[in-house]
């Protein structure tokens, strides 16, 4: 990971550079030079990533994660995505079991959500950057009040999109969509996670949140981009 941050020339951009000279910025990107000068390894290597391949005008669909993978080669800077190459985690797992069983397609051949993000879902993870094999080491930094503010900004754009709202730390952003008063469709279930996958209230299996999505912006006109 290079620092100072490089904040993506999209439409995002003026959210991150008032995040970014705020306080709380300061002090996040201050901790990560602390951080990688004491020899700590950070994923991913492009914390901004889903911001750059990702443009606010371009974003139909919004899929909230928490904390990117800790693991070495895993996070890629969009929320449940893994290279190529790299097996599938089991929440990534049971994200494409529930598309097979909603919209019948295969799985695919790679974890990489790429081509999501370019065809315009939002992959988006509450906390960007994270140490080699410790889980949430960056949570509650400032990484929160850029990705409140992102998710605010997103809904308070008046496009139609889809939130999908997995798992209680998911939810819990609801209300800032909700006072956008934009009339955004937001889903929720439980995080695909095989420890509540299956369980209620609301199981992931089972959830038909992609058919519901695709369905609801096909009606608005905001449907997936057709392939050349």
């Amino acid at each position: 990971m290079k620092l100072p941050l490089e904040i993506p020339d999209t439409d995002w951009r003026p959210v991150v550079e008032d995040w970014a000279a705020s306080p709380v910025g300061q002090k996040l990107q201050a901790y990560l030079a602390e951080r990688q000068a004491a020899g700590a390894t950070i994923y991913p290597p492009e914390p901004l990533r889903a911001l750059r391949l990702t443009p606010l005008a371009g974003t139909r669909v919004v899929i909230l994660g928490q904390d990117p993978y800790h693991g070495p080669g895993q996070a890629e800077g969009l929320s449940f995505s893994v290279p190529e190459g790299v097996p599938f985690p089991p929440s990534l797992r049971n994200i494409f079991k529930e598309i097979q069983r909603d919209l019948g397609k295969p799985f695919p051949p790679t974890g990489s959500l790429v081509r999501w993000a370019e065809g315009g879902t939002l992959l988006l993870n509450a906390v960007l950057t994270v140490e080699d094999g410790q889980a949430a080491s960056h949570a509650n930094r400032g990484w929160e009040a850029l990705t409140d503010a992102l998710i605010k900004a997103a809904a308070e754009d008046a496009a139609p999109k889809v939130f999908m709202l997995w798992g209680a730390y998911a939810q819990a952003k609801a209300p800032l969509i909700e006072a956008a008063r934009q009339g955004h469709l937001v889903l929720k279930a439980n995080h695909p996670s095989p420890l509540s996958a299956l369980k209620p209230p609301r199981p992931f299996i089972g959830c038909g949140h992609f058919s519901t999505a695709k369905a609801w912006l096909e009606e608005r006109g905001r449907g997936a981009p057709r392939k050349a």
